[in-house]
């Protein structure tokens, strides 16, 4: 076995106008860099047509986390942007492949330091504002035009024409008949009375693709008035095109994008007659319609309206397709796809009352999740796994320390340097970067010390498991702790799939618990951190296993009452 370091590749282009050879042209060339340093390809890695404004790209994450687990030294990419043109972004990429001891090179710059992130990083967040500000700007010149400044909308297909010099004409549209007529049928069918379900039921059942070729829901054809979505609402079938009405940002926690509304005064409104699909009679008679079908209460639009919130509404899930379950009359529930998209897509039903779903949920909550059994089971498996955990621990402590020791001593020799007479200039960007080092190793031995002291467990917390749910169900009955309650219960549970039965007597329910929360609260946890969990949605609840230092390696398990930890469901 030699020393040879072993290199992974990663290439990446971002935009249709760009050659899918780009990445065997960025590879090529990245090997060729690898074989002049002496260094050995193990794996490539690429992006295709994907944004360097975003880390949520299949090749990147798959070469980070290949980069934890050690299968390369070093990381090869044409250019420091390949990687990411995001400043936080590729501060990111840079500290995970450092943790992971694994460096990063490229073609253009070289070996990769704090100083390229730092420099680099800036200069391409400038592109990307840069280049953000001018296709505004060109896409506005096209919408003021009365030309296509995004997406195609349902009902047009794109003219494609170039220019005598070869370039192409971008962003004109005609009407396509047979989606059109689809159109018109909407707005007819609703205008009649007809309820935005059933219509996309029955173009199920007829088989016509919706906007982006799968089925047809509800919300496709109603969408959001104020915000222009949904065929109902879409402007353009009167002729009348209006450009910016949104603008979409990255949430910087997920990494999507999402929209909000414009003022009104920054809207493009553009006359486009030759688009016409609708006639302003039929289009004023739907938006008659959307006004009648305002709550009569709370004056809210229906397609704002929110459906009313019970105990397990969110976590409810259909056995047959995996839609969601909700509200289908006062008191029952039932499946959203079979009513909302009709039996091409789902053929459940069944409903089940209310009161008796949660009646049978809260009884298998306090009666049959956390059997003794399959606690003192799970408290053994724990056990063992800590030991491996601690014995993985020792070694990168040790390692740890042998590198915070020779920084530190790196360090010495560089002060004693300096006392010696060397100008200080010369070191100080060494200096810099060994601190930066120091206090980077640090943290990373304090982290390791505050997450080695295992969560006790021990066998009988099944007994205050259930002494602790039958308060929480008391709860409910309480005006002052009903919402801390409820959230609580909605906490310890991560779905209820419903199915029904084979001889049609009713819904089979399996109840699948959120194990982190379970355990939580099994061991004592405040009833507020359970239930801030639940408010915080399903990523908090899978973040739930941090609360219990160890348990996060199977917080994504699912608790089963009376058989064992395996990922399975208890059966009401």
């Amino acid at each position: 076995m030699t020393g040879q370091l072993r290199a992974a590749i990663y290439a990446r282009f971002s935009t249709d106008m760009q050659r899918d050879a780009s990445i065997e042209d960025q590879i090529r060339s990245c090997r060729e860099y690898a074989a002049r340093q002496g260094l050995k390809v193990v794996e490539t890695y690429s992006d295709r047509a994907v944004s360097g404004a975003s880390l949520m790209r299949s090749g990147m994450q798959k070469l980070l986390r290949d980069g934890r687990s050690g299968l390369f030294d070093v990381v090869i990419s044409e250019g420091l942007d390949r990687l990411s043109r995001n400043q936080a972004d590729i501060a990111q990429i840079y500290q995970s492949l450092l943790f992971a001891e694994v460096m990063i090179e490229t073609v253009s710059e070289g070996a990769i330091s704090e100083m390229h992130i730092g420099l680099k990083g800036t200069m391409n967040a400038l592109f990307l504002k840069d280049l953000a500000v001018k296709t505004h700007r060109g896409l506005k010149g096209r919408a003021l035009a009365g030309k296509s400044a995004g997406g195609l909308t349902y009902g047009y297909s794109a003219v494609h024409q170039i220019t005598p010099n070869g370039d192409p004409i971008r962003g004109d549209r005609t009407i396509n008949n047979g989606e059109a007529a689809v159109v018109r049928r909407i707005f007819q069918d609703y205008a009649k009375g007809i309820s935005p379900k059933k219509i996309a039921e029955a173009l199920n059942v007829e088989g016509i693709p919706g906007p982006q070729g799968g089925e047809w829901g509800a919300s496709t054809i109603h969408g959001n008035r104020e915000r222009g979505t949904g065929i109902i609402n879409n402007s353009a079938y009167i002729g009348r095109q209006i450009w910016n009405r949104l603008r979409y940002v990255k949430d910087p926690a997920t990494g999507k994008r999402v929209s909000r509304l414009n003022p009104e005064s920054d809207w493009v409104i553009t006359e486009v007659p030759d688009l016409r699909i609708i006639d302003d009679a039929l289009w004023e008679k739907v938006r008659t319609r959307q006004g009648a079908l305002k709550s009569k209460e709370t004056g809210v639009p229906v397609w704002d309206r929110r459906r009313p919130r019970t105990l397990f509404s969110g976590l409810m899930e259909c056995g047959c397709c995996g839609a969601g379950f909700s509200k289908v009359q006062k008191d029952s529930f039932g499946c959203s796809a079979a009513r909302n998209k009709g039996k091409a897509i789902c053929t459940n039903m069944t409903t089940i009352k209310q009161k008796d779903l949660e009646a049978r949920v809260l009884d298998a909550l306090a009666h049959h999740l956390m059997d003794p059994e399959a606690v003192t089971a799970f408290c053994e498996a724990y056990t063992a796994e800590r030991n491996r955990l601690a014995s993985a621990a020792t070694s990168t402590r040790t390692t740890l320390e042998k590198d915070l020791a020779t920084t530190k001593r790196d360090h010495g020799k560089l002060v004693d340097a300096i006392i010696a007479g060397v100008p200080a200039d010369q070191v100080k960007d060494k200096m810099i970067a060994l601190d930066a080092r120091r206090k980077e190793l640090e943290g990373q031995l304090a982290q390791a010390d505050s997450s080695a002291a295992p969560v006790r467990l021990h066998p009988k917390m099944s007994e205050t498991y259930r002494e602790r749910v039958a308060a929480l169900i008391r709860g409910l009955a309480d005006s002052e702790g009903m919402e801390e309650a409820r959230e609580a219960i909605r906490g310890l549970i991560e779905k209820i799939v419903l199915t029904p039965r084979a001889d049609g007597s009713g819904l089979t329910v399996d109840l699948h618990g959120a194990l982190a929360s379970l355990l939580l609260l099994a061991t004592g946890a405040p009833v507020h951190r359970i239930a801030r969990m639940a408010a915080g949605g399903q990523n908090d609840k899978s973040s739930a296993g941090a609360e219990l230092q160890g348990v996060d390696m199977i917080d994504k398990s699912v608790l089963v009452a009376g058989a064992g930890f395996e990922p399975a469901a208890f059966r009401l």
